[in-house]
């Protein structure tokens, strides 16, 4: 049977990013789940703002990885991408007949999690054959059905009758 290493788990977060968190949970689900290169080449081509802070956090985690526990970046996948809400600067803008509009600036926290990959030591080595089982008979393929006179006959009757009936509307 194959062993299988346990993955190390590494983060990285940003907090209090000035920017909505439902734009950046777009750009973030477009990376979960990738290998850390294809995540990169995936956020260099995202025209989103979000992208770029996605991109610094990924690259931090990435550093914490190699510095924190020797992992080489090619051996990464981000296995969690998520954004919360952070708080909220509440500003007002004067409006017609002496009313205030409020405007929420918000903010979110960018969390992305990287772990790394399992190592698979080689696949099981097959048994071989047994002779009986390959001395086994072949399955008979099955009949063809093939249109009796008395079914072709009744087949040209019915698209009669629909003809009929198609010009009597």
């Amino acid at each position: 049977m194959s062993t299988v290493e346990t993955s190390r788990e590494v983060r990285a977060e940003a907090k209090y990013v000035r920017m909505s968190p439902r734009k950046a949970r777009l750009v973030a689900e477009h990376i979960r789940g990738r290998s850390v290169p294809e995540a990169r080449a995936v956020l260099a081509f995202t025209s989103r703002e979000a992208a770029q802070a996605l991109e610094k956090v990924l690259q931090s985690a990435v550093s914490n990885a190699e510095a924190n526990h020797g992992i080489a970046e090619d051996r990464l996948y981000i296995s969690a991408a998520y954004v919360d809400g952070g708080p909220v600067l509440k500003r007002w803008r004067a409006r017609a007949r002496g009313r205030v509009a409020r405007i929420r600036k918000r903010t979110c926290h960018i969390t992305v999690k990287l772990a790394e990959a399992p190592l698979v030591q080689g696949p099981p080595e097959p048994e071989a054959p047994k002779a009986e089982a390959t001395t086994a008979a072949p399955k008979p393929k099955p009949a063809s059905r093939k249109k009796t006179a008395t079914a072709k006959k009744t087949a040209a009757k019915r698209k009669a009758s629909a003809k009929k009936k198609g010009a009597a509307r």
